[in-house]
């Protein structure tokens, strides 16, 4: 089967790379292209809560989270080629651990996304050799460069 490529940047961008700016980014792109699928969103989403939690956002974090699982655990447990059902498994825990953060905090940490499918895997680390890590990371959207020019 071939994955869309978008799909695959995500992936590499979400394992690799832990850039969920840019998760959000390609994924959002292919949402939009596929009619708004919830698949995608919930896929989305998980980049988007650990971007925010990362970014010491915990109520972000932990809402965006929530709405991942909600919309990502009815699906099949094997799932566009990846582990949905442990990524789902963990991203309800993560949420959990965000509700109570304020009595047991804990550190930042990544999730993986376990990838199942042999096909997957390999167009994975064929897409990874033409995506370059961003160094640094972006932090949010980001002006075009004209914005920046000084006006005289």
């Amino acid at each position: 089967m071939d994955y869309e490529p978008l799909y695959l940047a995500y992936l590499v961008y979400f394992n690799r790379d832990r850039d969920y700016f840019e998760c959000h980014e390609v994924l959002e792109e292919l949402w939009l292209a596929k009619d708004k699928d919830p698949l995608y969103k919930g896929l989305l989403q998980v980049a988007v809560g650990l971007y925010h939690f990362r970014n010491n956002n915990v109520r972000g974090g932990r809402m965006m989270l929530q709405g991942a699982a909600a919309k990502l655990e009815n699906y099949p447990a094997k799932t566009l080629g990846i582990d949905l059902a442990k990524l789902v498994g963990e991203v309800k825990e993560y949420a959990v651990r965000l509700e109570n953060f304020a009595d047991q905090p804990f550190p930042y940490f990544d999730l993986t996304i376990d990838i199942v499918d042999h096909d997957l895997a390999q167009q994975v680390r064929l897409a990874a050799t033409g995506i370059t890590p961003n160094i640094p990371q972006r932090r949010g959207p980001q002006r075009p460069d004209r914005a920046h020019s000084k006006h005289k």
